[in-house]
Formats: C-alpha cells, sequence, structure tokens
C-alpha cells in the first residue's frame, strides 16, 4: 500500500498559489488612487513681467540688461576677485547652514525611501521554546503523559500585506518624495542665500577699506594744514582762532575713523562666521574696491522661466505637490482596508522534529476593514488636508509673486544706483574744485581759515557718498543674481546631492 504524504504537502503549494493570486489582484486594484492627481501650477501668463511698459535695454550706460541671458552657477566670478572667490569656496565648503541643509535632504530622501516599505509584503520569522507541564484536570487529550513537564518547540514565518486598494500609500509615497523635492530646494536656497550674503560681506568690507583710507587721508591733509597755521601764527600772521578752528577740524577728521574700524571689524567678524570660522582663527582677505569689476552685461530672466529657476518658488510648488498627495492619503483612510495574513510553521517536542512534515502548520487569512464611527475624526482630517491644499495653493502663489517683486526690485535699485553715483561724483568734482580754490585763497591771504574748513568737510562727505554709491551696485548685482536664482541649475556640486531617481527638471 503507498505511502500518503502529509497534508501540509498538498497543501503548502496552494498557499503560495493563493498568496500570489492575492498578490496580483491587489497589484491590480492599487491603479485606483483617490484623491486629486497633482498638475504644476500654470506657467506665467504673457503679461507677467518686471516693469510696465518692458524693460529698458539698460540700467546705465555701462550697464546692459541682456533679456533670456542664463545666469551662471557660479555667478559671483563676474566681479573678477580672487579673494571674493576664495572666500565663496570656504563658505561653501565650511558653512553650518550648507552642512544642515544637506543633512535634512539626506534625511528627507531616506524617508521617501522609507515609504517603499510599506508598498511589499511584510515578513517576519521566529523561533519560541518553552518548557510546561499541564494541571492533569485540563491536560490536552492529545497528551499521554500529563505528569512530567515537556518542552515545545515552535519556528514560524509570518507574511503581512495589505494591499493598497485604493492609492493611500502610493499617495504617501509620493507626498514623501514631493517633501524630498522641497527640501532640495530649501537646500538650493539655503546655498542661495549663503552665497549672496558672502558677497554683499565682502562688497561692504571693501567699502568700508576705502572709507577709511579716504578718511585717513583727508585726516592727514587735515593735520598738514594744521602744522601750517601755527606756523603761520608763530609768525604773527595768523589769529589763535583760526588755529583753533583747525585743530577742531582735524579732531573732527580723526573722530570718523574709530566708527568705520568698528564696522570694519564687525564686518570681518561676519565675513569668518559666513566661511564658516571664528574671528580668531579666520584670515580674511582685504577687498579693494576698485578691483571688484562691475559686469557690463547682466541677464535677465524670461518671466515664464523665473518660476522654474527660484528655488523657493520650487519649494513652494513641491510643498504644493505634497499637499495635493495628503488629501489623497486622508480619502484612503475613510476606505475600506483588506488585510492579508498568511503564516507557516513547525511545532515539536524536540529540535529534530521541527523539520518532520506532520509537525507542520499554516495559515491563510484575509479580511475587510471599515471605519464606520469615529466621531468624525477621518472626516475632519480629510477637510483638514484640502484646507492645507488651499493653503499650499496660497503660498505657491505668493512665492511667484515675491518673486517677481524680487527682480523688479532689484532692477529698480540698480537703475537708482547708477543716478546716484553720478550725481555723487558731480559732488565730489564740485567740492574737490572748492577745496582746490580756499586753499589757494588761504594761501594768498585772500580768505580766512575757516571757508578751507567748510570745503574739507564737504570733500570728505563726498568722496564717502561716491564709495557708498560705487558699493550699492556691486552689491545691488549681486541682489539682482540672486532674485533670479543664482543659477543652481547651471551647477553640479550641490545638485548632486539630491535624490538619484527624483524627477527631471523640467526645462
Amino acid at each position: 500500500m503507498p505511502q500518503s504524504r502529509p497534508a501540509s504537502a498538498t497543501r503548502t503549494p496552494r498557499l503560495g498559489a493563493a498568496a500570489a493570486a492575492l498578490t496580483l489582484a491587489s497589484v491590480a486594484l492599487a491603479a485606483c488612487q483617490v484623491g486629486p492627481d497633482f498638475k504644476g501650477p500654470a506657467a506665467p501668463s504673457a503679461a507677467a513681467g518686471y516693469a510696465a511698459g518692458g524693460l529698458p535695454a539698460q540700467v546705465a550706460p555701462d550697464q546692459r540688461l541682456a533679456s533670456g541671458a542664463d545666469v551662471p552657477g557660479r555667478w559671483w566670478e563676474v566681479y573678477g576677485s580672487p579673494e571674493l572667490n576664495a572666500l565663496m569656496d570656504q563658505a561653501i565648503k565650511a558653512s553650518p547652514d550648507i552642512e544642515s541643509a544637506e543633512a535634512a535632504l539626506r534625511a528627507a530622501h531616506e524617508l521617501y525611501l522609507a515609504q517603499h516599505g510599506a508598498l511589499l509584503p511584510s515578513v517576519d520569522a521566529s523561533y519560541n521554546v518553552t518548557r510546561q507541564k499541564f494541571s492533569n484536570e485540563i491536560a490536552p487529550p492529545a497528551l499521554n503523559d500529563t505528569a512530567n513537564p515537556y518542552t515545545l518547540h515552535t519556528l514560524q514565518l509570518n507574511v503581512g500585506y495589505a494591499p493598497d486598494v485604493f492609492g493611500g500609500v502610493h499617495r504617501q509615497q509620493e507626498s514623501a518624495l514631493a517633501q524630498t523635492e522641497a527640501q532640495r530646494f530649501q537646500a538650493e536656497a539655503a546655498y542661495l542665500t549663503l552665497t549672496a550674503n558672502v558677497a554683499a560681506a565682502a562688497i561692504q568690507q571693501a567699502s568700508l577699506v576705502a572709507q577709511i583710507r579716504d578718511a585717513e587721508a583727508l585726516a592727514a591733509s587735515d593735520r598738514k594744514t594744521l602744522d601750517a597755521l601755527r606756523r603761520s601764527q608763530q609768525l604773527g600772521e595768523l589769529a589763535a582762532a583760526d588755529v583753533a578752528a583747525q585743530e577742531v577740524v582735524v579732531a573732527q577728521a580723526e573722530q570718523a575713523l574709530p566708527p568705520l574700524r568698528k564696522q570694519l571689524a564687525q564686518q570681518n567678524d561676519l565675513i569668518a562666521f559666513l566661511t564658516g570660522r571664528t574671528p580668531a582663527e579666520a584670515e580674511i582677505p582685504v577687498i579693494d574696491l576698485d578691483r571688484l569689476a562691475l559686469p557690463a552685461d547682466l541677464p535677465v530672466t524670461l518671466p515664464s522661466d523665473l518660476v522654474r529657476h527660484r528655488p523657493d518658488v520650487r519649494a513652494a510648488e513641491a510643498n504644493l505637490h505634497a499637499a495635493s498627495a495628503n488629501v489623497g492619503v486622508a480619502i484612503a483612510a475613510r476606505l475600506p482596508t483588506f488585510p492579508l495574513t498568511a503564516n507557516v510553521g513547525t511545532q515539536s517536542a524536540d529540535l529534530g522534529g521541527l523539520f518532520s512534515g506532520p509537525n507542520v502548520f499554516w495559515t491563510l487569512a484575509g479580511g475587510v476593514a471599515q471605519p464606520i464611527f469615529d466621531g468624525g475624526k477621518l472626516k475632519h482630517e480629510q477637510k483638514s488636508a484640502e484646507a492645507l491644499l488651499d493653503q499650499a495653493k496660497a503660498q505657491y502663489r505668493g512665492a511667484a509673486l515675491a518673486a517677481f517683486q524680487n527682480v523688479a526690485d532689484s532692477l529698480q535699485a540698480l537703475q537708482g544706483d547708477a543716478r546716484a553715483l553720478d550725481a555723487a561724483a558731480a559732488v565730489d568734482q564740485a567740492a574737490g574744485r572748492s577745496l582746490a580754490a580756499a586753499k589757494k585763497q588761504l594761501d594768498a591771504g585772500e580768505a580766512g581759515v575757516l571757508p578751507l574748513l567748510t570745503a574739507e568737510q564737504a570733500q570728505l562727505q563726498a568722496r564717502a557718498t561716491v564709495t557708498q554709491a560705487r558699493a550699492a551696485r556691486l552689491a545691488d548685482t549681486a541682489a539682482l543674481f540672486q532674485s533670479l536664482g543664482g543659477g543652481w541649475w547651471n551647477r553640479t556640486d550641490f545638485a548632486e546631492a539630491a535624490p538619484a531617481d527624483r524627477p527631471a527638471e523640467r526645462r
């Protein structure tokens, strides 16, 4: 008589086939994803622009606008300053803000990858050994001997799976990817903010160095004048009041230096901070304002491209995408779930019998779970997700409007800076002529010292104004590059830290 096979030997293949069939069915059902399918915001309308009536061909005789030109990835190199380039490289390498942004991006990416696990079955194995003795009164009938304790070994494999029938898990994964994209563009925004701050700090440092140089030169000139007046007084050619007035001028000229030197020291401390160093260990190069080149050609991104180039707008778009996906998550939470479980194992009183066919057991179970009453919790969570979606739409629109405002403000500032510099230069030239005339009259004995003192003060103020106006043009040029997005799309050094499986950039 042929030996019959254990029941488990015939049923185990059926268990695997049933599980495979259920998995395929769940994958097919998961194609139905509740909630809105995200579509990116529409591009700006043809009427969108940076100025009513269009932009001029140039903001100044020495600065032209190149509409539609691309922004270089290392935009600060247009200044032609090796010292500035070195500061930028140091800041990018050592800034805590960049390190923090990169870490946050990696964390967001790992959370996105973690969502993949929710789409797959969970499998775990367990092994338990127990030592037990039953009472004679309640001993299972299968036990022949209840007087002695016995050992039971159990080896088990458990499989759990919840088919994503309504796409809630897929929406969670979609939201996680969108949040990763948002973090990526927040990191790009941190990079752009850092480089813009370094440029502004370096330009301000150069401006202060120039102002200190001019103030020191004027103070030295005033002291020479004072020495000459004292000699004239000793010869009886000049009254003591004129000498005293010049002493006041010298004191005022020297009084102007400490505040400027304090500002310079604090500016160097700021540069040290931006480059990731303490003031004590930082070696801050002195940047000469005269060696910072003013870019002659300024790129101006087309309005239709601005929203794709601004990191803050792209982050707002990614947040909008995540909010849209979260609506689907909230809707799916109100719909039925279909948990599936399966386990197979073996149980024996000794280790050697664990792999014996008759000791195998298995279970296959499926079910349906539908929320019926939760006090309105899930309903209001869906309403909250929908409200957050409306908020994300408004925030995206606000970010886009702010982008256009920033570019417009930068262009207006550059035009105003050019006019301010022309006016300051005219005043400086006039003050120079006035000072020369006052010195000539004083030397000829045709006038006293007071006209000279007034002319010297006017010259000092005029020179400081010219220096500040020159620095403003350089700083507002950097602000324009920042408002246009900083050219991150033309860089590879930082963008490589983005997730490898992120969607391709739209062009």
